[in-house]
């Protein structure tokens, strides 16, 4: 049996080099891999459920737009260059991404998977998302749903492996919440309205030194500025944020139905993927959130022009912002091809083992998805005064190359993962993919691409 197969420290210690179907050799460090170690040994779900993980997403180019820092056409501009005509915008719900494998009936965990359970959730770093009572019930829910839908049934399968978005933000993020940013809002919600108050008295006053008068009406203009960012800021990520106990008021939006017995799905377009989730919803709707979605072509101004309006629209109503997909999912496109990996400790700016190199344009893997977020959003990412033309200035200085190296190295492996898990290959050859697509995650990166 697959999943009964003997894992061995040494299959993943050290410097090593993965082959895949997608990126040709894909580098992991002695260092990287040591961190993940320390992750999977302590915290992650037992290795007989982990098939596959998530990989990371990369932001679009920076936007030229004077006060904006992302917007929909670098993304499509970026396809474009790749040969890709059709685009699928999909929504991009803002929680905490999980990985949900849903067994249909309780004797198929032990019997494909080697130990007990409905199933399992885990997060991008292949922890447990919840404990295993509310676990348990999640995944029955999930199982009522598909059976509900005839899932299992006309796929042909015991069970389906789903990847999501669980919300709200704070079922999972709760504590990040209150100590990170509640804090920052509270701190800021004291202290800047009592700042305005103070400097309106002396502004009153009319100072004799007209200098004196400038500086003090300056200060109390970007004070007020600053107030008012501070409440934007709290504003945006509340607007993610509701009550829940248990279960209740928890909501799962699957965007891939990422395997099933014998089969992977990265081969089917991405409207087939949603079309699966729109089943599930329509059978559970107070449980499974729709994601609504765009079909773009590159090419076509017109088309180009109604989905930024579509985006607009979207983050002006409080929404994180979208994810632009090519429309067939796994799609090759003109890309320099990845050089030989070499593990080993980069120099400051310089390539990164199993990375696009420079050389000639070969056919390549395209970014898998690309985000665009809404600038109201992007305050919780890069503080509340980002959009002040100064720190805008050096913000769009950032550079997402390494960003999308990473993104498509994860992809590649994660790809690889489930292709190994269908054809039948021992745990230890799955599990050499997805435990190196957590070791990546240790390469130093600014976490607020």
């Amino acid at each position: 049996m697959l999943f009964r197969s003997v894992l061995d420290l040494g299959d993943v210690l050290g410097s090593r080099v993965i082959e895949t179907a997608y990126l040709p050799r894909v580098g992991i460090r002695e260092a990287h891999a040591a961190a993940a170690l320390e992750v999977m040994s302590r915290f992650a779900v037992d290795p007989r459920w982990l098939l596959y993980l998530p990989p990371t997403m990369s932001p679009v180019a920076t936007s030229p737009h004077h006060d904006l820092l992302e917007h929909p056409d670098q993304a499509f501009a970026a396809y474009r260059a790749d040969g890709v005509e059709s685009v699928l915008c999909e929504e991009k719900h803002m929680g905490s991404r999980a990985v949900l494998l849903v067994c249909r009936s309780p004797e198929v965990a032990p019997e494909r998977f080697g130990l007990p359970g409905p199933g399992a959730i885990w997060t991008r770093t292949g922890r447990p998302f919840f404990a295993a009572e509310l676990t348990a019930a999640l995944i029955d829910q999930l199982r009522a749903a598909a059976e509900q839908a005839g899932l299992f049934a006309e796929l042909g399968t015991s069970w389906l492996l789903l990847d999501a978005e669980l919300l709200p933000w704070n079922v999972k993020a709760g504590p990040l919440l209150r100590d990170q940013y509640a804090a920052v809002g509270a701190a800021a919600r004291a202290a800047l309205p009592a700042a305005v108050a103070v400097l309106e008295q002396a502004s009153a006053r009319r100072l004799p030194a007209d200098g004196d008068n400038a500086l003090v009406t300056a200060l109390l203009d970007r004070t007020r500025s600053r107030s008012a960012h501070a409440a934007a800021f709290t504003a945006a990520y509340l607007r993610y944020c509701w009550p829940t106990e248990d279960l209740s008021g928890v909501r799962v939006a699957p965007f891939q139905l990422l395997a099933a017995e014998g089969a992977v799905y990265h081969d089917r377009p991405h409207l087939w993927h949603l079309g699966v989730a729109d089943r599930l919803a329509a059978v559970r709707p107070e449980l499974v959130a729709t994601t609504r979605r765009l079909a773009v072509q590159t090419s076509d101004p017109a088309s180009t022009a109604a989905a930024t309006t579509w985006w607009e629209e979207l983050t002006a109503a409080g929404g994180e912002g979208m994810v632009v997909k090519p429309a067939e999912n796994l799609t090759r496109g003109t890309l320099t091809q990845p050089g030989s990996a070499q593990p080993g400790s980069p120099q400051p700016g310089s390539p990164q083992p199993g990375s696009p190199q420079p050389g000639s344009a070969q056919p390549g893997l395209v970014q898998p998805g690309l985000k665009v977020r809404g600038r109201e959003y992007l305050r919780i990412i890069y503080g509340p005064d980002y959009t002040d033309p100064a720190h805008l200035a050096r913000l769009r200085q950032r550079a997402v190359g390494h960003k999308r190296s990473l993104a498509l190295r994860e992809y590649a492996l994660g790809l690889e993962a489930l292709d190994r898990m269908a054809r039948g290959e021992p745990l230890w050859r799955v599990h050499e993919c997805v435990f190196a697509v957590l070791a990546l995650e240790s390469e130093p990166i600014d976490p607020r691409l």
